[in-house]
This record gives structure tokens, C-alpha cells and sequence, in this order.
């Protein structure tokens, strides 16, 4: 049962379900756990939001009973509170053990391998599709339970490594990446693991009529003309024949490679779909592919900085399911790694790591003055560390372009060096 009490009440041992505010109010990436740290009572006390609702299935109750009780049906009920009541009915031989969180820095390392691996099954797959042999999705689970681990032993390293591809590789590095938006997404929504993984599929396939596209215009480097157009829009329906034809397709993936073209306001493709008639699993699929392709290096154009790409797909209205898209940020952090910002102390730095509970105040690299552009000596600062002078003032994605490189800031030299063999 979900309780809304003020947010003063709030005590040690209650389970955190959800903040009655906007996710910029809040220093918080999720806000479904069990409070246990002092301190994270006393941020979400003193971060400004006035109430806020409890589980008390997962936590403690409150002693009065004057509180407003959210029922344990509704009819609007939000599909991550159906997760976390399915997850609380399963069995607890099912449950998995989490794995051991994982410094950036190492985590980063095993990512670029998992990216290697996935790449190669990307072209493995793609060319299996374009010799008209069946895509077997049961076969691509090892590569989505390897990407789900990584996930959860640091969220944003995989997610961040896998945004960086060349041209030549972005159809099947797009598949990777895509995977692993999804699990991240999934995880801040609160599905249990399975729906998670089946989620991480969906988005492994999601792009996978695109290997039935010609050549000349799947990776054309101008505008397409409106018969090319009207062929790639064809690629959500080709990509969910492939998958059905294969007999090994789950419902998620079938319905994201079918729908993650659609907009909440009915005016996407390939069926218009509007509002809730667009499954949950595709609304996230339409905000990890947009995000992935915006940031990304294509064919006819150079990414956007991840922290602008953000801005500009909030200002896009009808587009996203809001509260989802919200979620998506909470995910990534506010600056996701790789954004290029200015400090308040005039200077430059790239964002090259996320602080859990403080989606304001990455760790960032700084690397030159904002008035008089020259590099300094790379120096790592953690924003959120007590007695730091310094904060972000605003994005500086303009700037990204006089300073080549700036990804080796953040990921650290091995694989920096990988990355550009």
C-alpha cells in the first residue's frame, strides 16, 4: 500500500516510493529504495519538496493514520508499480544476487570488451537477415545478460562507452547501445530483472529490419529524398516480420522493433499510435534509440553533446511519455558523462563521472579557461565534495568542437588508446 505523508515525516526504515515534485527538485537518480543512510534522509528533508509517498509493503508505516492512501488498484497505475508488486510476489529462489558495484574507471575497461563482443554480433546478425536466414533472439541473450551485468555493476559506463562509434559501425553499434539505455531505463523505473533483460533484447533488435534497407540508403551521407524516406520508414515493419517469422522473438521485442518510431501525441509511425496505446517497452525504445542517434557520429552528421541532446528532447513536446523521459534523465544524470560544461569559475570541463545522489554535481575534468581558450592541465574535481568552491553554470557544447580528444579525458588512457586504434 502507498501512503502520501509530508516529506518532514519521513524516518529511517520507510521505503521511498515517490517525490511530489519535479525531478529537478530533487538530488535523487531514483527514488524507489529503503531509507537506511542518515544523509539520504537529510537530502531528500532539505532538497525542497513538501510530500512525498511511501510503500509501506517495503518499509515502515507511519503511526497516524491521517494520511492520504494511494489504493492498491488503479486503473492509471504506472507499469513500474506493477513490477515492483510482481517482484514481491516471485518467489525468492528467483531472485539473483546483485553484483558488486564497480569503479568507473574499471568497469569502463570490461565495457569496451562487451562492445567489441556486441559489435560483432551485430554484423553477425545483420548479414544472417540479408542472406534471408532466420534471426534467433535466443541466441543474443548471453551478449544481454552480459550488458545487463554491466549495468548493474556501474550504470554509466557502458552506457557512456557505447555512444562513442564511428560511421562505419553505427548500425550495429546503435543496437548495442540501444540494449543498454534500456536495461539503465529499466532499472530506474523499478522492473524486476527479467522484464529488465527482455527489455535490454528488445532494444539489441529493435533496428533489425534495417539490414533489409539498400546499402546507398541506409548509409547515405545527404538528405534523403522522399522515396528513400519512405523506404527507411519501412523499417519498423520489416524489422517485426523478420522477428515473427523467427518464432523466437518475445512480445517486447516484437512490439519495440514494430513501435519505437511512435510519438506520444499520435504523430509517429509506422500506426500513429497515441497516448497509452503505445506499450510501455516501446516508450522507452522510443527515447534510448532517439538519445543514441542524436549523440551519435552518422553518416551525415556529427553528434550532439549528450547534455544538449537532453535539453533539446525535453523541448520537444508530444514526442516523449514525460514522466519516462524524466526517468531517462535520472538514469544518465542531468550532465551525462561526456558533456562538455562551463564551471562557474570560468572554466571547461568535460563531465567524467556521475554522483549517485547528485544529479548536479558530476565529477568533471577541467581542461581550459572559457574566455581565452587554451589548454590547461587536466584536473579531475568532485563537484559534490564538501568544501568545493566550484558548480556548473551551464552547457558549453559549442566548445566541444576547438578541443579534440576530450573523450580521453574520461575514459581514462587504455581504452581512450583502444578507442582510437
Amino acid at each position: 500500500m502507498l501512503k502520501k505523508i509530508p516529506t518532514r515525516e519521513l524516518r529511517l526504515g520507510m521505503h521511498l516510493h515517490r517525490l511530489e515534485g519535479s525531478w529537478m527538485s530533487h538530488p535523487f537518480w531514483r527514488t524507489r529504495f529503503l531509507l537506511e543512510d542518515p544523509d539520504d534522509l537529510k537530502k531528500v528533508q532539505a532538497c525542497g519538496v513538501r510530500e512525498c509517498w511511501i510503500d509501506v509493503g517495503l518499509g515502515a508505516d507511519v503511526e497516524t493514520t491521517a494520511m492520504l492512501v494511494e489504493p492498491d488498484v488503479r486503473a492509471s497505475a504506472d507499469a513500474a508499480d506493477a513490477a515492483v508488486a510482481a517482484d514481491r510476489a516471485e518467489p525468492a529462489a528467483s531472485v539473483r544476487a546483485p553484483s558488486a558495484p564497480t569503479a568507473f574507471a574499471d568497469e569502463v575497461k570490461e565495457a569496451a570488451a562487451i562492445c567489441d563482443r556486441g559489435r560483432e554480433a551485430m554484423i553477425r546478425m545483420f548479414a544472417e537477415a540479408r542472406l534471408g536466414r532466420a534471426v534467433d533472439t535466443e541466441r543474443c541473450r548471453a551478449l544481454v545478460e552480459e550488458v545487463a551485468a554491466s549495468v548493474e555493476r556501474n550504470a554509466g559506463a557502458l552506457v557512456s562507452l557505447a555512444r562513442l562509434k564511428n560511421k562505419d559501425d553505427y548500425t550495429y553499434m546503435h543496437s548495442v547501445a540501444v540494449c543498454a539505455l534500456m536495461v539503465a531505463l529499466g532499472r530506474q523505473l523499478g522492473l524486476d530483472e527479467a522484464r529488465c533483460r527482455e527489455a535490454g533484447l528488445a532494444g539489441l533488435v529493435h533496428d533489425v529490419g534495417k539490414a533489409l534497407m539498400p546499402p546507398e540508403v541506409l548509409g547515405k551521407p545527404g538528405k534523403l529524398t522522399d522515396e528513400e524516406w519512405r523506404i527507411m520508414r519501412s523499417h519498423p515493419e520489416r524489422g517485426h516480420q523478420l522477428l515473427e517469422g523467427s518464432g523466437t522473438a518475445g512480445a517486447a521485442a516484437l512490439d519495440v522493433a514494430l513501435h519505437h518510431h511512435e510519438r506520444i501525441d499520435g504523430r509517429g509511425y509506422p500506426h500513429r499510435l497515441a497516448g497509452d496505446a503505445i506499450s510501455e517497452v516501446a516508450r522507452m525504445g522510443a527515447i534510448c534509440d532517439v538519445y543514441d542517434a542524436i549523440t551519435s557520429n552518422r553518416p551525415y552528421k556529427a553528434g550532439w553533446d549528450p547534455a544538449e541532446s537532453l535539453a533539446r528532447m525535453a523541448s520537444w513536446t508530444g514526442h516523449f511519455d514525460a514522466g519516462m523521459f524524466a526517468a531517462f534523465v535520472h538514469s544518465l544524470g542531468i550532465y551525462p558523462t561526456g558533456s562538455v560544461v562551463r564551471l562557474e569559475s570560468d572554466r571547461l570541463a568535460v563531465v567524467a563521472e556521475q554522483n549517485a545522489t547528485a544529479l548536479l554535481t558530476p565529477v568533471v575534468v577541467v581542461f581550459s579557461a572559457a574566455r581565452s581558450p587554451g589548454s590547461l592541465a587536466p584536473e579531475r574535481i568532485d563537484l559534490s565534495r564538501s568544501g568545493c568552491g566550484d558548480r556548473i553554470v551551464a552547457r558549453a557544447a559549442d566548445a566541444a568542437a576547438k578541443f579534440p580528444r576530450l573523450d580521453a579525458l574520461w575514459l581514462g588512457p587504455e581504452v581512450g588508446r583502444r578507442l582510437a586504434c
